[in-house]
């Protein structure tokens, strides 16, 4: 999976250093690696949400990890972000393009993670994911197929929904509970609201079934998006993970 790293920017934040990098396999693709003081460090791979950018991972959960000596890379996945073109209802009508660019995607986030096992600033022996709702559904493809992945984080995700127009097809290239079990006893965490109307909790109790051992499931009191307190504790979840 040959790409160029290209770093456009660096400059010194608190815990460390925010650069901003494209990786480029033929199309762009813009990201945000923050690296701690301390290295080689473990990373992260944030991938973010539906209609959202690199900017709301990196100064969340990677502010988090940061704090705590982790690294971490967000990218902007197709259509998102600084990325050309723009989404709209005919796209997501045609599922041939939705999956076309759901493969794209999957193979964006696989070079990420490659640029972060390479990275000589990365120890590659401890790597983690982090997708919030689209980026986890995304996350859990990813991390099936990457098992230098070493624990998962899961935020507003879950199963497919019963009623998805075009369910077959999707499965096809995105089947949540059956990636999960590849995952094959890597640690899981799923964060989720008990009042998300995006993906509702019988999507994430299916999701959680279907993962094996170690796994754990913590509900939050509020919608799509974690509260501070619900970010931080999964941020912790993971650095503890990481640092082994």
């Amino acid at each position: 999976m040959p790409f160029v790293l290209t770093e456009i920017a660096s400059r010194d934040v608190a815990g460390g250093r925010r650069i901003a990098v494209h990786l480029d396999d033929g199309e762009r693709v813009p990201g945000i690696l923050l690296l701690p003081a301390t290295t080689p460090a473990p990373a992260t791979l944030l991938v973010h949400g539906f209609t959202s950018r690199k900017e709301r991972m990196a100064e969340s959960i990677g502010a988090g990890l940061l704090r705590r000596g982790v690294a971490s890379l967000a990218i902007d996945l197709p259509m998102h972000g600084e990325r050309e073109g723009t989404l709209d209802q005919r796209t997501l009508r045609n599922p041939f393009e939705v999956v076309s660019r759901w493969r794209l995607a999957v193979e964006e986030c696989r070079m990420a993670v490659e640029l972060l096992r390479e990275h000589p600033a990365i120890d590659s022996r401890r790597l983690g994911l982090a997708g919030y709702s689209l980026g986890a559904f995304l996350g859990v493809t990813v991390a099936a197929a990457e098992p230098d992945i070493r624990a998962v984080l899961l935020a507003a995700g879950g199963d497919l929904p019963a009623d998805l127009p075009f369910g077959a097809i999707v499965r096809s290239v995105a089947d949540p509970p059956r990636q999960v079990r590849s995952l094959a006893g890597r640690p899981l965490l799923m964060v989720n609201g008990r009042l998300d109307r995006t993906v509702r909790r019988d999507q994430a109790e299916r999701l959680f079934a279907a993962a094996k051992e170690p796994k754990e499931i913590r509900w939050y009191a509020g919608g799509h998006w974690p509260p501070p307190a619900a970010i931080d504790d999964a941020v912790a979840w993971m650095a503890e993970r990481l640092s082994a």
